[in-house]
């Protein structure tokens, strides 16, 4: 409990990185494992919250997959807001080489069962290179999720350490739609690798 959905990341860190970061917290609260209608419902419970307070736009990080933005647009659509894409349609090479560039920071904080050997590592362009073919550079299909802890827009960088990785299991899709990326390995085991990142003081 008290970790972000999917990425696995502590609230701590959460809340380190929006303080670093200057901006205000507002977080959603889901069971461990919510079904797809009890996730829409509590959104859009909180979005109507939102909405009332007189915010209109939500920005999302997507880059290319179109359905999961056309899922995004229709939830928002249903309570009269509006999404923002400032990444989509770039080059995701080109964008990960700006990122880092620029200064940025990040750690892989959870994997597909098969990208376990990365768990836990910080991107840096020697990572980026061996990277197995068909794995999107900034994991837009899903293959890993991050943990940005640097970058030009925090006052200062947040000090973490790994922790003990972990693997979980989850039921594999019912069939190849339920797939976001076609071009990964099939496999006889569907779940993440976790690393557990634990905040320094």
């Amino acid at each position: 409990m008290n970790r972000i959905s999917m990425h696995g990341v502590r609230e701590a860190l959460l809340i380190k990185q929006a303080e670093s970061i200057g901006i205000p917290l507002y977080q959603i609260r889901l069971p461990e494992m919510p079904g797809m209608q009890e996730y829409d419902d509590t959104m859009r419970t909180h979005l109507n919250i939102l909405k009332a307070e007189g915010i209109t736009h939500s920005i999302f990080g997507d880059i290319f997959l179109e359905d999961l933005k056309t899922y995004r647009d229709t939830r928002l659509a249903e309570v009269g807001l509006t999404g923002i894409y400032p990444l989509w349609k770039r080059d995701t090479h080109e964008l990960i080489n700006e990122f880092l560039s620029l200064g940025f920071g990040t750690v892989i904080a959870c994997t597909q069962a098969w990208l376990g050997d990365f768990v836990g590592r910080e991107i840096t362009p020697e990572l980026i290179s061996s990277l197995p073919d068909g794995v999107d550079v900034c994991g837009e299909n899903g293959e890993f999720h991050t943990y940005a802890f640097k970058g030009p827009i925090f006052k200062t960088p947040i000090k973490y350490q790994t922790g003990e990785k972990v693997f979980k299991e989850y039921a594999p899709p019912k069939n190849s739609d339920d797939t976001c990326n076609s071009s990964t390995p099939t496999q006889a085991i569907s779940g993440f690798w976790y690393c557990d990142l634990l905040p320094v003081d």
